[in-house]
């Protein structure tokens, strides 16, 4: 599979995206606290699976882990066994964020790269964070979540 210069490798695990996470942490100095969780009958996307089954059908251990980071941003990320994650924002939550993105969408925010974009018409606040390549990812923030970093991101 031939890359594009300058692009990074794929993440192909859960814990290859926490190692990313761990180092992206370390570079900004802040805390990272990682809780992971193993096998079918301890994740959060594995309803249909058998009292006692840890595996998946194909004979496979899926792997979930719940990463927070501290200071602010308060940024808190779930990777799922699927391939993608939950990324919450001081509360503004971005679902099925690709798990190769993750650590480009953390350090967009951890750098000051995201902001708060308002509009008049339709009223409302969006949470809008640029990642390389020209891809965007923008949720909703209701005027009531306006932390503080939030506030200060408004442009």
């Amino acid at each position: 599979m031939d890359q594009e210069p300058g692009s990074r490798p794929p993440l192909p695990s859960t814990e290859a995206a926490v190692s990313a996470l761990r180092a992206l942490a370390d570079e900004y100095a802040v805390e990272c606290v990682v809780e992971h969780d193993i096998g079918s009958d301890r994740t959060s996307r594995r309803t249909a699976a058998g009292v006692g089954t840890t595996t998946d059908p194909d004979g496979s251990l899926p792997h979930e882990a719940y990463v927070e980071l501290g200071g602010s941003p308060r940024i808190d990320v779930r990777l799922y066994p699927e391939g993608d994650a939950l990324i919450t924002v001081e509360g503004v939550e971005f679902h099925d964020v690709p798990r190769d993105d993750v650590p480009a969408f953390l350090r967009a925010c951890l750098s000051g790269l995201a902001q708060v974009r308002g509009r008049f018409f339709p009223p409302g606040y969006r949470l809008v964070v640029p990642l390389p390549g020209d891809r965007t990812y923008k949720e909703l923030v209701p005027a009531t979540l306006l932390t503080p970093w939030l506030s200060r991101q408004v442009r």
